[in-house]
């Protein structure tokens, strides 16, 4: 964990040297103003300053856990406690879902600080929070309500089938985890995003016949196309489709809407997204997941009857959550590789999609929207190369653009 943090500080030293650099990037010049340049470099050293910080605590507290053995020490007390509120303390189930709400607790303490810092403080000076304290602790409250609701179910039968699961624990596991996941990707956008955002549709003119003419000349089966109210809570935009087999829907933010003024800008990013969908990028990426997630489990398995493990964590008995949480800080580099190695595919995805526009003749508008979505999200104009290598799923705005400029040179 520790050197993990010491390599990604460095990466972040590098990038905030990136940051402080005075001039825009020769691809840019003449493209974004010098006004808006200065925000955008006020604003990402902002966020920098206050991320070194916010990691720098995370990996004290992180460490302090694993060091004074907190985690043995509050699973102990979480099944003491089980007794004196007329419950079964052998009953691993409802041990395993005393000890989550106490995590739960906690992490809801010691990350509120830097929550609010970030919104009403760096989001807030740079123009971009909306919402108010009350719409930031109903959203906290409705969160806390949800894990309440979907975390026990969820939990006992991972941990039934843990139990269960014999040799064939590995198949079984993700196949729970599979059909959980088709189930999320329904139902949260139809029952819990609503919960925190209104979706309305989007009304006629002319920008909705241009989207549903683009998505019926790529036979993309759009069935709804809606706009959802991210102003409210900050000015930030982006458009994002959803939705399985027949049934796509199309979500445009409202902030996306105002900030640019010509429809094609629009549906140029709309284009891009339709192209991901044209180009199998989404199956792709689930497939990718899909297949790291089994082969995650099983390595897990492998190791959760490892009575030295428990015990080298300080436990003496060996809980099926403990041990997942125990597999997961031992894979913690891997993890990191893996994230790496999907980050490098989703940025060659973007690049094929911003081809994909481009051949759909919707080039110089998608150039004009990534310019203006990055002006007005005020994204860091200058990136370092080890750094947004490492850490974005999109490349940065100035190999976007040049790659764009590349396609045009071999037209000529």
């Amino acid at each position: 964990m520790i050197l993990m943090y010491l390599f990604e500080t460095y990466l972040d030293l590098r990038q905030h040297a990136a940051l402080k650099l005075p001039a825009l990037p020769k691809t840019l010049e003449g493209v974004i103003s010098q006004e808006k340049f200065e925000k955008s470099r006020a604003y990402s050293l902002d966020k920098s300053h206050f991320h070194f910080v916010h990691e720098f605590v995370t990996i004290l507290i992180d460490s302090a856990i694993l060091f004074f053995g907190i985690l043995p020490w509050f699973w102990k007390k979480s099944g003491n406690f089980l007794p004196l509120i007329g419950l079964n303390e052998e009953n691993e189930i409802l041990h395993t879902l005393l000890f989550l709400a106490g995590v739960m607790i906690w992490s809801q303490i010691t990350d509120l600080p830097f929550s609010l810092y970030s919104t009403f403080v760096i989001e807030a000076r740079h123009g971009f929070n909306k919402q108010t304290i009350w719409l930031f602790i109903r959203d906290l409250i409705k969160g806390m309500c949800l894990a309440i609701v979907l975390g026990p179910p969820i939990v006992s039968a991972i941990i039934w089938i843990i139990q269960k699961g014999g040799h064939y624990l590995a198949i079984y596991l993700w196949g729970f985890m599979f059909v959980l996941s088709l189930a999320m990707m329904t139902i949260y956008p139809i029952l819990i995003a609503p919960l925190f955002n209104k979706f309305t549709s989007l009304p006629d003119g002319e920008l909705r016949l241009k989207i549903e003419k683009l998505a019926s000349s790529l036979k993309f089966p759009l069935k709804k196309l809606f706009v959802v109210d991210g102003s409210t809570r900050s000015s930030h935009s982006n458009a994002y489709m959803y939705g399985f087999f027949k049934n796509k829907r199309i979500v445009l933010y409202d902030t996306l809407i105002k900030q640019c003024k010509n429809d094609e800008e629009i549906v140029a990013v709309i284009a891009h997204e339709l192209g991901h969908w044209k180009l199998n990028h989404t199956m792709y990426s689930f497939i990718a997941v899909q297949i790291l997630t089994f082969l995650q489990f099983g390595g897990y398995t492998l190791v959760r009857n490892s009575t030295d493990l428990f015990r080298s964590f300080g436990f003496d008995t060996q809980p099926v959550l403990i041990g997942l949480i125990i597999f997961q800080h031992t894979v913690i580099p891997l993890q990191h590789l893996v994230s790496f190695g999907l980050n490098l595919v989703s940025r060659s995805f973007e690049f094929q999609a911003d081809a994909f526009a481009k051949k759909l003749c919707y080039g110089s508008a998608l150039r004009a929207g990534l310019v203006k979505l990055q002006e007005e999200n005020l994204s860091a104009m200058n990136t370092d190369p080890w750094y947004s290598a490492y850490h974005y799923s999109h490349p940065p705005l100035v190999e976007r653009l040049a790659a764009l400029d590349e396609a045009d040179k071999k037209e000529e």
